[in-house]
């Protein structure tokens, strides 16, 4: 079920990044329409992005990010070659997690 996509560049030390996560995003309010009972909570719950080990970006998320979230930010002082690691946890405990170089 888990997958991260991300594109990053670098352009003058700032590098742009785009991420497209699949995850379901439940916020557990919904009803399942044959049993009519509630699909439980499932959802991201933290982001994390480290450029060569060290964190860049933090994020913590709820139930009311939708489902296969597309996610961007930037960041100052990178370089291309340099190695970015995205992941999430989820609040069933679950993990994601991928690694890009910065071109």
């Amino acid at each position: 079920m888990a997958s991260i996509r991300v594109k990053a560049k670098v352009k003058d030390g700032v590098a742009q990044v785009k991420c497209l996560m699949k995850h379901e995003m439940e916020t557990g309010t919904r009803k399942d329409q044959k049993s009519g009972e509630l699909v439980p909570a499932h959802y991201i719950t933290e982001v994390t992005a480290e450029l060569n080990g060290q964190v860049v970006m933090q994020a913590n998320w709820g139930p009311a990010v939708s489902k296969n979230p597309y996610f961007a930010f930037s960041f100052k002082g990178a370089n291309a070659g340099d190695t970015l690691v995205i992941s999430w946890v989820d609040n069933k405990g679950e993990k994601a997690s991928t690694e890009t170089v910065l071109s």
